[in-house]
């Protein structure tokens, strides 16, 4: 079920903070999506290639569909053809078969770069050494257009903000070390978006806010 009060409330908010809004629509139904679509919204956050691949072919064309969950080399072949963005890149591994990928589908497809900012082992991506000793040169059909992060899912929102204010400093020092340009930094959630986009965020991914708890 669609809370259309809250779309368009941080639908507004993120317009105002020139930030972009990837409503995450992950085990949701294609309706739901259908009627955000209706509303005016065009990105849509997906964590499972299997339910991407089926709602990308039952949906308008135009939509800009964000890969955001842990991706699986094997299975990059499935969205390579069509995805907006994967947001989700964690390691030189995923790159270079995103790489080829996109060469196969004679295009070049837009990641960010996942860094580890959380406490949580759980959570995926490179560390600062990591991504300070990438060779972005080796991956012609990437665009590396920015870095996305995830918090430490904690109350302590004074955490939180140190976690989100690591990636904003490092973003700025990867994009002059690599001398390359960067648009996206993708930091918040449905829990800590406001607080995110403070700190610097200009792209928010918020599945529960709009479209209900997840069962």
């Amino acid at each position: 079920m669609v809370n259309e009060t809250l779309y368009k409330k941080i639908a507004e908010f993120t317009k105002l903070n020139n930030s972009t809004l990837v409503a995450v629509s992950k085990i949701k139904p294609a309706a739901d999506v259908q009627k955000m679509y209706d509303m005016g919204q065009r990105d849509f956050g997906e964590n499972y290639v299997q339910e991407l691949v089926e709602k990308q072919a039952q949906l308008p064309a135009d939509i800009l569909w964000h890969f955001i969950g842990h991706l699986q080399s094997n299975k990059v072949k499935y969205i390579a053809p069509f995805v907006h963005l994967i947001q989700s890149v964690d390691s030189e591994k995923l790159l270079k078969e995103i790489d080829k990928q996109a060469a196969k589908n004679n295009r070049k497809i837009n990641v960010l770069l996942q860094m580890h900012i959380a406490e949580e082992q759980t959570k995926f991506g490179f560390d600062e050494h990591e991504l300070m000793n990438l060779d972005v040169n080796l991956y012609p059909n990437v665009h590396i257009t920015g870095l996305m992060g995830m918090a430490t899912f904690t109350e302590d929102k004074e955490k939180v903000k140190r976690e989100f204010e690591q990636l904003q400093s490092f973003y700025k020092n990867f994009e002059d070390a690599k001398k390359i340009e960067l648009n996206t930094l993708s930091m918040g959630m449905s829990e800590d978006y406001e607080l995110a986009i403070n700190c610097g965020s200009n792209m928010i991914r918020i599945g529960s806010l709009l479209f209900g708890k997840r069962s």
